[in-house]
Parts: structure tokens; C-alpha cells; sequence
């Protein structure tokens, strides 16, 4: 199994209490320990709005980031989770995502879906269309990018894109382009966009609803002729770990009382997503749980850790202890 790690960039409430001059201090120096430790990967999360409940706590732009991480690490691939098809013209992405791959020397992974959080969608003038609108707008995006990066150049009149000759140089490092991971689980288009062009997916995790959206992925695969195997299957997990049951709701009570200030009756609902989460336990049921997944296919894991702007010893319990015993 691979792995990838969240960072902290206070859409999630995840920097509150740290001064908003010192926060990509804290986020620099989790990339680079990210850099150096056992992770594939780093993530962020592209919106512009804090969740679960709009607010006037920083939340950071997710490609200002990816050029910043990919200017101060080395090593560790770059990634977001995803990126918003509607909130950026895919041409001007396509020449951001190539840069960025000139700045960090090849490591940049485009995670790209159709959007949901119409807070934010409305707020910054993108009107909210229909999700059969949004992922139309997702599938032309992909061509266009697609294009750009395999030729240089990209034309598409399309329903809500129309490019015409528009130059990409330089194109990616990366041949034949960045890999798409395409990021949904809807089953009727999200994952046909998947099965024609992503080499890496990202949907449900708990173990009932991976199984369902890997075989509805297959029967795309099959449908277009595409080997089934040549995409790699990934998921998020929220993580919070221990070595003792105790220890982990220690922790759960340290994230609870740190948001609730920010979060007051949306706090239960946001606490109540980590009990009872795969990745939420002691370092043995955590790694049985990831383990039982990996024979379902899960081949790619990226953990957010709600504590690692503020105690990174989760973070490390899990390097020492779970990613050993699954690499």
C-alpha cells in the first residue's frame, strides 16, 4: 500500500489558534518533514470557504500552495484533493499544473472532480450548476488538459469551455502528462470520466462502499475496453491513532475542545465523522482495518490528521508503526 498525508491549511479548522502570520510556517515545516519521512505524497484540499461551517478562519489556496511546496521540498509528489473543475478555466489550470511541475521538477499530481460546496461556489460569483452541469464541465476540463499536456496546444468547442489553439509551453515534465486522479464516486458518469482518463481514482473507503464503487468502476473499464487493473485505487481517511483506546479519545477530546469555539453546534457532527472511521483507533485495529482494504484493492491510502498543526505525534505513531507493517 502507498500512502499520502494531508496538510493542514485551515479549511477543516485545522490552524485555528495560530497566528495567520506564522501559519505557512506551520504548514512548511510539515511538508518538509513529509519530505523526509516514509509518505509518497503530500495533499490540500481546494476550497476557498472553512467546513463544516462557512467562517473568517484562513483557509489557504490549494495551487499558491502546491508552487510553495513544490519550490521547498525535494522529494515527495504534490497533490489536491481536489481540485474544483469549475473554479478555474481548464487551460489557464493546465498551464498553472505545468509550471508547478517545472518548479518541482515532475512530482505533481492533478487531482480533479465536479465541486460540491455551494457556499463558496455562490459566494465567489460561479453561480452553483446542476451536478449533470458540473460534471459535463469536469469532463471537457480533463480533455482540454489532456490535450495541452500530450501536444503542447488545446482546442475544444465545447458546452462550457471553448478553447481555441491555446498554447501550453513548456508542457509538463511528466510524459505523456500530470496523472489525473479523478476524484467521486458517482456512478453514472464520475467514474466513466474515470475509466477513459484517470490513472488514479479517489472515492469511499469504508469497506461496503469501496467494494460497490470498484465494481461499478470495472464494469466502465469493460465497457471501453480498458484494463480494469491499470487504474490505481485510492481513499482518504480521517486519522486519529493511539496506542491504547484511551489514549485515542484523549485525542478526539483535544480536537473537540480546540473547535467547538469556531464550530459550536456544528461540533458534534464534525466529531461524530472520526468515531468509528476506519482509520480512527489503536495502531493494531487501524492497520487490520487498512490491511483488509488492501486486499478489496485499495492500493493508495491519504490520511488527514485533524492534530498535526498542533501534536505531530500521531503522525509519527503512525510512520513508525502503520506504514511499515503495510508498505
Amino acid at each position: 500500500m502507498r500512502f499520502g498525508t494531508f496538510i493542514p491549511q485551515g479549511w477543516r479548522h485545522d490552524l485555528v489558534g495560530i497566528d495567520p502570520a506564522e501559519q505557512w510556517s506551520a504548514m512548511l515545516s510539515l511538508a518538509q518533514a513529509a519530505d523526509a519521512g516514509p509518505w509518497e505524497s503530500l495533499w490540500v484540499y481546494d476550497h476557498f470557504h472553512t467546513t463544516p461551517v462557512p467562517s473568517r478562519e484562513a483557509t489557504h489556496e490549494a495551487w499558491t500552495l502546491m508552487s510553495a511546496f513544490a519550490a521547498s521540498t525535494s522529494r515527495v509528489r504534490l497533490g489536491q484533493m481536489c481540485t474544483c473543475m469549475g473554479y478555474r478555466n481548464p487551460a489557464y489550470l493546465a498551464k498553472v499544473a505545468a509550471t508547478v511541475d517545472h518548479v518541482s521538477r515532475g512530482r505533481v499530481e492533478m487531482g480533479i472532480g465536479g465541486g460540491w460546496y455551494e457556499h463558496e461556489w455562490r459566494a465567489y460569483g460561479y453561480g452553483f450548476p446542476k451536478i449533470g452541469d458540473r460534471l459535463r464541465m469536469l469532463r471537457e476540463g480533463v480533455e482540454i488538459m489532456k490535450q495541452a499536456w500530450e501536444t503542447g496546444e488545446a482546442t475544444l468547442d465545447g458546452r462550457f469551455y471553448q478553447v481555441d489553439g491555446a498554447i501550453v509551453e513548456p508542457r509538463p515534465i511528466q510524459r505523456p502528462g500530470i496523472p489525473f486522479w479523478i476524484s467521486g464516486g458517482g456512478e453514472k458518469v464520475t467514474l466513466k470520466i474515470a475509466a477513459e482518463y484517470a490513472q488514479y481514482t479517489n472515492f469511499a473507503g469504508a469497506p461496503d462502499a469501496f467494494a460497490h464503487k470498484s465494481a461499478v468502476l470495472r464494469e466502465h473499464c469493460d465497457a471501453i475496453g480498458r484494463d480494469f487493473a491499470e487504474i490505481v485505487r485510492s481513499a482518504n481517511y480521517n486519522t486519529v491513532i493511539g496506542e491504547t483506546e484511551s489514549e485515542v479519545e484523549e485525542r478526539l477530546a483535544a480536537i473537540e475542545a480546540r473547535v467547538r469555539p469556531h464550530l459550536g453546534d456544528a461540533t458534534d457532527g464534525f466529531i461524530g465523522e472520526y468515531r468509528g472511521a476506519v482509520a480512527v483507533g489503536t495502531v493494531e485495529q487501524v492497520t487490520e482495518r487498512l490491511a483488509a482494504l488492501g486486499d478489496q484493492g485499495l492500493a493508495y491510502a491519504i490520511h488527514y490528521f485533524p492534530e498535526a498543526a498542533y501534536d505531530r505525534s500521531g503522525v509519527e505513531l503512525f510512520e513508525q508503526k502503520v506504514i511499515p507493517a503495510l508498505s
